[in-house]
């Protein structure tokens, strides 16, 4: 495991918890930092912080508090308070 990957792992938590404190603001400064360590090292996102953020806005997403989540047809669809949608097969 490579220092930046160690990076994003903690900024991961750090986003987790910020967002459970209700400070989303910081939770999207925490999501950026991680996005950016990962392209300018050209790591993969790791797929669990990938699926709890929003593309559009850089929110972490906590289903219930910032995001819905449904099942339909064979995949996940979650919906961000911003209004865009991830889906993922189950």
């Amino acid at each position: 495991m490579t220092l930046a990957d160690e990076r994003i792992e903690r900024l991961h938590e750090l986003a987790r918890a910020a967002t459970d404190e209700c400070d989303r603001d910081r939770a999207r400064y925490y999501v950026r930092l991680a996005r950016r360590i990962a392209e300018r090292q050209r790591r993969p996102f790791p797929r669990s912080f990938e699926r709890s953020t929003c593309d559009a806005c850089d929110a972490y997403l906590r289903p219930g508090k910032n995001a819905r989540t449904r099942l339909q047809d064979g995949h996940v669809v979650v919906t961000c308070d911003c209004g865009s949608q991830s889906r993922y097969p189950y």
